[in-house]
């Protein structure tokens, strides 16, 4: 039994590329939320999107071998493969039939119809935009996904101190662009 609690992402990944199924389970039990709040935005039928962190997460395992931290996070890389994956779903045919068999409740809308984003949201998503992906991520995940300081820093395995500096930071930078 492994006892280490905690990792480096450099000791992450390592281990992964191993297949040490220890290191697997640590990055499910850190990740999978934050993963699932991505996939959960553009997916809002929870079991389907649990279905879709399932895959998220096997395909994660297949294709850790070609993770390459020159180019980025490795949160930043499971996050591009949670959104791609709930994005590909999304437009399944399977995903798109599903949809059309809801049933129609009394107020007359569809459950689980999906009515779009609120107008508000689309372009202060367009500004977001904007900000280095690392900030990006620490916004959408704080203001838009609902997560703590605190979450946002155990999932992302960054230190709390440095959560609250990068939001502040991003915040300062989004009203300088939308002032402009």
């Amino acid at each position: 039994m492994n006892l280490k609690t905690t990792y480096s992402e450099e000791e992450l990944v390592y281990l992964l590329q191993q297949r040490n199924e220890n290191a697997f389970s640590y990055l499910y039990d850190n990740y999978s939320g934050a993963l699932l709040g991505i996939v959960n935005g553009i997916i809002p039928d929870k079991e389907i999107a649990n279905d879709v962190l399932q895959n998220v997460f096997v395909n994660i395992w297949r294709k850790i071998a070609s993770y390459d931290p020159s180019k980025g996070r490795l949160f930043t890389w499971m996050l591009n493969i949670a959104r791609n994956a709930a994005i590909d779903e999304l437009r399944s045919k399977g995903y798109r039939d599903a949809q059309k068999n809801q049933p129609i409740g009394e107020s007359g809308e569809v459950a689980g119809a999906v009515t779009g984003p609120a107008v508000d949201d689309v372009g202060l998503k367009k500004v977001l935009g904007n900000l280095k992906s690392d900030l990006r991520v620490l916004v959408d995940m704080s203001y838009f996904q609902g997560f703590t300081h605190e979450e946002i820093s155990r999932a992302l395995n960054i230190p709390l101190g440095t959560v609250k500096t990068r939001i502040r930071s991003a915040l300062l930078q989004l009203r300088t662009m939308i002032q402009t």
